[in-house]
């Protein structure tokens, strides 16, 4: 990472003051990512992508070195905080945004509201809808007992699996442990809370994006199918979809990382053109 000059600064926002770590050379690329982790889960595709963008890689509110909040935020407090980012950074023109999970919900909102500061959008392993009645039930179970006791092992391990798919790789396993581990109690709570529990339908925010939008799935994420990737890309004015390795939301960027590098690099060099080859780039 040091041949890119891997960066970190603190950015005060409308949501507190977010970590954000900036490497690489060109034009600007912000990097939001699931909840539950942090800007770790971007290990493997960030030095790749670097080669191509100066990255700005954030941390969520109440999640690795950022600051927490008590308060309720909703993704367009998100986008907000993302321009806050983006204005102490002095990027000013358009930037190429990649998400996941809660990162490319907090993308579509950004992309939707703040059309000139979106150059494209990229999501990785983002439903588009709202919570289905037993995810929403699942966490409903599950905060109480974290608000309690904190990351215990079996509340790890359900994240875990949530985040990887069942029997995943230690190493990956590791990393994502870790990572929702660092997070403080209170403020990984709130985050549950409001960007988890009360997060909109944004089929119809899609429908207004104009920035061309790449959404990918993992060919094993039974919370987020490929036919369903498929068809939210039908939403943007100009849309396409790809099919990764990966058996849940963050599993792609560990699991398929020499893959999504090279599909977000190509899809960064002509995004307008990418999302006309009939709404696919490549096998999907």
């Amino acid at each position: 990472m040091s041949d890119h000059h891997d960066r970190e600064t603190t950015a005060p926002t409308r949501l507190g003051s977010l970590r954000v770590r900036t490497m690489g050379s060109g034009p600007p690329a912000a990097l939001w990512h699931s909840l539950f982790v942090d800007s770790s889960t971007w290990a493997r595709v960030e030095e790749g992508l670097a080669c191509h963008r100066r990255l700005l890689i954030i941390d969520g509110p109440c999640h690795g070195a950022s600051a927490p909040t008590t308060a309720r935020f909703t993704l367009d407090d998100c986008a907000g905080a993302a321009c806050d980012v983006l204005d102490h950074l002095d990027a000013r023109g358009p930037v190429d945004w990649v998400g996941n999970a809660w990162g490319g919900h907090v993308g579509v909102v950004f992309a939707a509201t703040k059309p000139d500061r979106c150059r494209s959008l990229v999501t990785v392993g983002t439903p588009i809808s709202a919570l289905t009645p037993g995810e929403r039930r699942q966490i409903v179970a599950l905060l109480p007992v974290y608000r309690l006791l904190g990351p215990i092992r079996p509340i790890v391990k359900a994240i875990t699996e949530a985040l990887l798919g069942p029997g995943s790789d230690p190493r990956d396993a590791r990393l994502v442990g870790d990572a929702f581990r660092s997070a403080g109690r209170s403020g990984m709570y709130n985050a549950i809370r409001s960007a988890s529990l009360n997060r909109p339908d944004l089929t119809s925010t899609l429908a207004t994006v104009n920035a061309p939008t790449l959404i990918v799935a993992g060919d094993r994420d039974r919370a987020w199918p490929p036919a369903e990737a498929r068809a939210a890309s039908q939403r943007p004015r100009q849309g396409a979809h790809r099919t990764v390795t990966g058996a849940g939301h963050v599993a792609p960027l560990l699991q398929a990382a020499p893959s999504l590098i090279e599909l977000i690099s190509d899809f960064w060099t002509d995004p307008v053109a990418a999302t006309h080859r009939v709404g696919s780039i490549g096998p999907s």
